[in-house]
This record gives C-alpha cells, sequence and structure tokens, in this order.
C-alpha cells in the first residue's frame, strides 16, 4: 500500500508566500517587505533586488524557465507574456539565469492591444505592469512548462488603470482609511489597517469535450443558442446536493489538488441545482487575494476539465430552462487586530459600532444602489437575473429577524433593549441532539444578504472577474465611513454622535431593506414605490457609471477619475454590441448552414413518404405524416423568415457609429430577432427525427456525464 499524502505536505507548495520568504530572504529584507505589504508603501528598489534574486532560486529550483507578469486587463480574464530567465550567452557558449529587481517591479505589455475605451490610440502603445507585492507570486504547470507568475497592476502610459486590479487596490485603501478615522475617533488605538475578505462560491457546468466540440455555439459564444429541454430537467431536485459521479468525482480531486498547491484553500464542492452543474466555494480571504485566486480557479477548472476529457462551461446561462449559474460574493471587513466590524455578537442592540457600520452599508448602497447593480452587469447576467435561480436586477439588502427587530426599536423609541436569540429545534428523535437556530434565516431571493457575520452580494456572474463587485463594495461603504468621520472628529461626545448617526441612516435609508421574496411581482411594484432603481440589462445599468454621483464618489475616494470612469463604460458598452453580435452570427450559421438545410431534407422526405405510401396503397391513411408535413414546413418557413429578418437587424445595429446606440439597437431589436429565431427551431427538434438533428441535444449534454 502506498503511503498517505496528507494536504499539508503539498498545500501552497506553488506559492512564494510568507513561509518561503522567511526561509530565503535575509532578516532586514523580509521585515523591510513585510512593512511594505503591511503599510501599502512604496517598495525599496535594493529590498525588490533580494527578493528577484530569491523568488527566481526558488522558481528555477520548482522547474521554472519563464517568468511572467500576471494581470488583469479588461477583457475578464487574465493575461500573461512569458520571458525566460537566461540571459545572453557567456564567450563560452553558456548561459547565467537572471532575474532583476526592475524585471520584478516593472514590465512593458502593448496597452493599445487591450480594451482601454480610448485611453490608448492603436499608435500609442506603451502601457506598465507594476509588482502588487500584496498578493504572492505563484507558479503555474501547463504545456509551456513551468512559469513563474508575478501578480501586477496594469496601467496606460498617462497613467490611468486599464484593468481590475489597480481600482481594487485603490478602494481598498480608501476603505481603509477611512474605516481607521471612525475607530480612531471612537478611540480605538490598537487597529492599524482595515482589511475587505472576501470568499467567492463558483458555480459551473460540466460537458463532455466530444459534445462541446459538435456545438459551435458553445464554442463561439459559451452558451446554447438553440435547444429544447430534454423530457427531465432539474423538476425532481434529485441533482442538488446528490451523490458526485465518479468522471466529476476525479475532476474535483485533480482540481483540489491543483488549488492546494497554489495555496488555494478550496473547502466545499457539491452538485448544484441543474443537472450537470456543481459549484466550489474557498475560504475568504484579503479581497485583492481573493480576486487573484478567483481567476486562478476558473483557469484551472478549464485546464483540468479538458485533461478528463470535458468542458468547463462558466457561462451564466449555458443552458435554457435550467439554472445558470452565479458565484456569491462574501464580503466582511476586519482589522488586523481580528475584529470583524461585521459581527453583531451575541446582543446586537449592545454594539453601537456594529450598528454604525451596519447603518452606514445601509446608506452606501442606498445611495449607490444602481451602482452595485452596474458591479454584475453581463452580457450572459442578463439571461440569468430574476429568473427563480438567482436575486433580482433589483437591490435590496436583507438583514433577517434579528437586526430588523433591532432597527424597529431604534426607529420607534430610539433605543433598543433586546434582541432575538437563538432558537432550538427538537427533531423529536431520541437519539438526536436537538438543535440551535441560527438567530435569523436566509434568503435566497435578495441580491445583498447579511449572513451572520458577513454579507452575501449573490447577483455576480459566474464567469466575472469578482474585481468589480468589490471595487464598488468598498468605495460606496468608504463613501459612507468618510461622512460618519467627518462629523465623528468634530463631536464632543462622539460615542453620542455615533448613534445619532446610526439613527439618522436607519431612518433616511430604510427603503433599501427588503426581508420578503424578490422574485414575486409585489416586490417589483413595491420597489418602484419606495423610488429603488430596477435596471433589468447591462445596457440599462452601465449610464451609472458616468453620473455625476458616482464620478463625485469615486473622484472623492482616489479609486477613479472621470476619463477613466468614461473609458469603463464605453468599454462595456462596446462589450454588450459585440457579445450579442457574435451570438447572433454564430445563429445565424448555424440556422442557415445546418437547422434549416435539416429540416428541408426531413420536410423532402416526409412528402416522398407520403407520395409512396399513397402510391402503393392509395386508401392508406397518411394523415398523420400529413399533419407533421404541415407542421414542420410552417415552422420551417416561420424560421426562414426569422433569419432575414436577424440577418438585417443585426446588420442595422452593427452600422451604428455611436456606440451607445449600437449597444441599445442590440438589447432591444437583436436579441428579439435572435429569440424568434431560436422558438421554431426548438420546437423542430420535437418534430425531427433525431438521427437527422445536427448536433447534440440538452440531453445529450447535461445527463452524458453523470450516467457514465
Amino acid at each position: 500500500m502506498s503511503e498517505t499524502v496528507r494536504i499539508s505536505d503539498y498545500f501552497g507548495v506553488d506559492l512564494f508566500n510568507d513561509t518561503v520568504m522567511r526561509e530565503r530572504l535575509p532578516k532586514k529584507i523580509y521585515v523591510d517587505l513585510k512593512r511594505t505589504i503591511r503599510e501599502r508603501t512604496e517598495l525599496n528598489p535594493a529590498t525588490a533586488e533580494v527578493v528577484a534574486n530569491a523568488m527566481k532560486d526558488w522558481a528555477i529550483e520548482h522547474g521554472a524557465t519563464h517568468y511572467t507578469h500576471w494581470f488583469q486587463p479588461m477583457t475578464g480574464v487574465t493575461a500573461e507574456k512569458h520571458d525566460s530567465f537566461i540571459s545572453a550567452p557567456t564567450p563560452e557558449g553558456k548561459t547565467i539565469m537572471e532575474f532583476s529587481g526592475k524585471e520584478l517591479i516593472k514590465g512593458e505589455p502593448d496597452a493599445s492591444s487591450f480594451p482601454s475605451g480610448g485611453l490608448r490610440a492603436t499608435f500609442e502603445a506603451r502601457g506598465y505592469t507594476a509588482w502588487d507585492c500584496t498578493s504572492p507570486a505563484f507558479l503555474k504547470h501547463d504545456g509551456v512548462g513551468t512559469i513563474l507568475c508575478i501578480p501586477t497592476a496594469f496601467c496606460s502610459y498617462t497613467g490611468e488603470a486599464l484593468d481590475m486590479k489597480t481600482p481594487l487596490l485603490r478602494s481598498m485603501e480608501s476603505l481603509d482609511t477611512q474605516a481607521i478615522r471612525v475607530l480612531r475617533a471612537l478611540g480605538n488605538t490598537t487597529s492599524h489597517t482595515v482589511i475587505p475578505s472576501v470568499g467567492a462560491e463558483q458555480e459551473y457546468f460540466l460537458i463532455s469535450r466530444e459534445n462541446y466540440l459538435k456545438r459551435k455555439d458553445l464554442i463561439y459564444t459559451g452558451r446554447t443558442l438553440f435547444g429544447a429541454m430534454p423530457s427531465k430537467g432539474q423538476e425532481m431536485e434529485d441533482h442538488y446536493f446528490g451523490s458526485i459521479p465518479e468522471a466529476i468525482g476525479v475532476f474535483m480531486a485533480d482540481l483540489n489538488e491543483r488549488l492546494w498547491k497554489l495555496g488555494i484553500p478550496a473547502k466545499t464542492q457539491h452538485n448544484e441545482a441543474a443537472p450537470a452543474q456543481h459549484e466550489l466555494a474557498p475560504i475568504y480571504t484579503e479581497c485583492n487575494v481573493a480576486t487573484d485566486q478567483n481567476q486562478l480557479i476558473m483557469e484551472s477548472m478549464k485546464k483540468i476539465a479538458y485533461k478528463h476529457n470535458l468542458t468547463c462551461l462558466l457561462h451564466e446561462k449555458p443552458f435554457n430552462g435550467v439554472n445558470g449559474s452565479g458565484k456569491h460574493n462574501n464580503w466582511s471587513i476586519t482589522t488586523d487586530d481580528g475584529i470583524n466590524l461585521l459581527n453583531p455578537g451575541k446582543k446586537p442592540h449592545e454594539n453601537d459600532l456594529f450598528l454604525l457600520v451596519l447603518s452606514c452599508i445601509l446608506k452606501a448602497v442606498d445611495e449607490h444602489a444602481d451602482l452595485l447593480r452596474f458591479s454584475a452587469a453581463d452580457v450572459g447576467n442578463d439571461h440569468r437575473l430574476g429568473m427563480q435561480e438567482a436575486p433580482p436586477a433589483i437591490i435590496s439588502i436583507f438583514l433577517g429577524e434579528q437586526l430588523q427587530d433591532v432597527i424597529n426599536q431604534l426607529l420607534t423609541t430610539g433605543a433598543a433593549d433586546h434582541s432575538i436569540g437563538r432558537g432550538v429545534i427538537q427533531t423529536g428523535v431520541s437519539t438526536l441532539p436537538d438543535l440551535f437556530t441560527d438567530a435569523t434565516d436566509r434568503n435566497r431571493t435578495s441580491p445583498f444578504a447579511f449572513t451572520g457575520n458577513k454579507f452575501e452580494f449573490r447577483m455576480v456572474g459566474s464567469s466575472d472577474s469578482i474585481a468589480d463587485c468589490n471595487v464598488v463594495l468598498n468605495t460606496i461603504v468608504a463613501e459612507a465611513f468618510s461622512d460618519a468621520a467627518d462629523r465623528l472628529e468634530k463631536a464632543e461626545n462622539p460615542e453620542e454622535e455615533a448613534k445619532k448617526i446610526t439613527l439618522e441612516n436607519l431612518r433616511d435609508h430604510q427603503r433599501i431593506i427588503f426581508n420578503g421574496d424578490g422574485y414575486s411581482q409585489a416586490w417589483v411594484e413595491e420597489a418602484e414605490r419606495r423610488g429603488l432603481p430596477n435596471l433589468p440589462s447591462m445596457v440599462d445599468a452601465i449610464p451609472s457609471l458616468t453620473t455625476e454621483k458616482s464620478v463625485a464618489m469615486f473622484e472623492k475616494m482616489g479609486v477613479f477619475n472621470r476619463t477613466e470612469l468614461e473609458s469603463r463604460a464605453e468599454i462595456s458598452y462596446e462589450t454588450y454590441a459585440k457579445t450579442i453580435n457574435i451570438e447572433a452570427h454564430t445563429m445565424m450559421n448555424m440556422a442557415g448552414k445546418k437547422y434549416i438545410p435539416t429540416v428541408i431534407r426531413y420536410v423532402g422526405e416526409l412528402g416522398n413518404s407520403i407520395n409512396s405510401v399513397t402510391s402503393a396503397c392509395p386508401e392508406a391513411d397518411v394523415s398523420a405524416q400529413r399533419e407533421m408535413l404541415i407542421e414542420c414546413s410552417a415552422l420551417l418557413s416561420e424560421a426562414r423568415k426569422a433569419l432575414k429578418h436577424l440577418e438585417t437587424v443585426t446588420l442595422e445595429a452593427a452600422a451604428e457609429k455611436d456606440i451607445v446606440h449600437s449597444a441599445r439597437r442590440f438589447h432591444d431589436e437583436v436579441i428579439p430577432a435572435m429569440n424568434a429565431l431560436r422558438s421554431p427551431i426548438d420546437k423542430l427538434e420535437f418534430l425531427v427525427d433525431k438521427s437527422y438533428w445536427p448536433y447534440p441535444s440538452y440531453g445529450d449534454m447535461m445527463f452524458q456525464v453523470g450516467s457514465k
């Protein structure tokens, strides 16, 4: 029997983490680097030189031949350019492996080749990557060998952020600064930093690679643009938390091993609600590190699926008619000395600091609900939000019975004297223990729900970077803390002023609290009465990024300037228009070259069959065949007309010179035309003999892997 390998034996072996740095760096250099990380100060060049050499030696010992500045441009995926460690050959024909502090700190990718929203013209190519020393370097092992990956920020030659990480780091610093101001005003002298922490649950689908390669829509767009529901979907609710199929289990085991080697604390794995759908959840960590880790999780899922002859689908809605995929962004704020500012304690009515923080978050979300909605805006997410599987597009906050009761007391009398405690469930079985319940239930329909000691933002799409939503969360809460700190620092009695601020925030922003069914039409109507924004699509949400209110807030907090916001809005419109344009052209290609010719052939053979039967036996009843022929012919005609209409409106939308008008036309005209083409073809799938049908069906894809 082989010796058992424990997770602790290899956890983090591919990570240049604190343990490695402590072992390999001189004490003075280690202390200086840790101070830089802790205090967010500029790195000393001499320190960088020593760190670079130690990092190079460690990487080479693990088989690395190249290094890369690993960054996150506004493409939704990561980017990397590999450079080997070799230097110019010596006179003896040998080479020396080198890696300098300058190469560690700074890189220079082509900025004009990434989305910039007009910040960089084609002929203005210079951009820079800068080492984010707060996120550990790591090793990637794949087909090109072993690569040392250095997490970096990416900015333009003129200094504007061109990536997801730079504004995230800015937002974290802003939140830290303003939260410390609040703590200091209230007498806290021991906490030095406040850090937003995140745990991002990741949902995904797994299908066979063989079927994936037969579906042009999955290859080009990540989702099925055609497809009728199989006889069984998720109605029986037997897939959720069900026994994990063997083929999926082997994939999950390999995925866990890769993530654990990268130091990513993958914790939970299970089947999700839809057939072929699964979920992975890590333990939470610092916001920017969690963002990097989530990108690595998604990338690892795709690569490991390939090795198992599977394909991982991260689109928010790969299959119509069953649950789509999202990621729940669990967000909290904690001091460096261990105080979770979102921990209400056993008696939240007595926890004045928690109530102040909570009221500031209510204020932030209410005042910037449109921005928070935009932070989860994604073309794929438009198909998912509010579809009985994800929260609606209306932002609201769920607090639960305990906190709602405390708030009601405060708003009624100005003070709270009790908190609802935990309950007890008696199972009625003598061998089972009584169960203590939490002080409040959960609400899966809420987009922003308090879940004990954190908030869970459930709206984010499965393919999205979590950077966007956390930039917004950190910044809007920083602004609310700033407003509170301005008053606390001037107050003669800060503790009493804190109570006043709490009451004012609760009174002025209680409309954002909703503990009921977010899926109901009654809530849509109630939200409108409350004046809450309802932004059902990405195109509807993009304008919130550049309102005067948003610009003023982001500039005040030092996270974005107006130019950066306008560029990101333009990128968003472009992304929307380009995505729908690709989907429309894919539909036209599939319908024109496969579906419609297939149906024509089938209809022709039906007609020939009718003629053959009536010729051989005139008295035979061929009414069934005639009905099928008539129905198929009618749907074929409908599909052909829909195809021509889709071709027309797609060309017109793409021809719009103004990107905002173009995106709007793709939403208002092209998407309905796409739905009109899909409808008759999906109906024909039920009528045409399966042997004729040109693509794998939903049943083939969603049930094939799990049945093995």
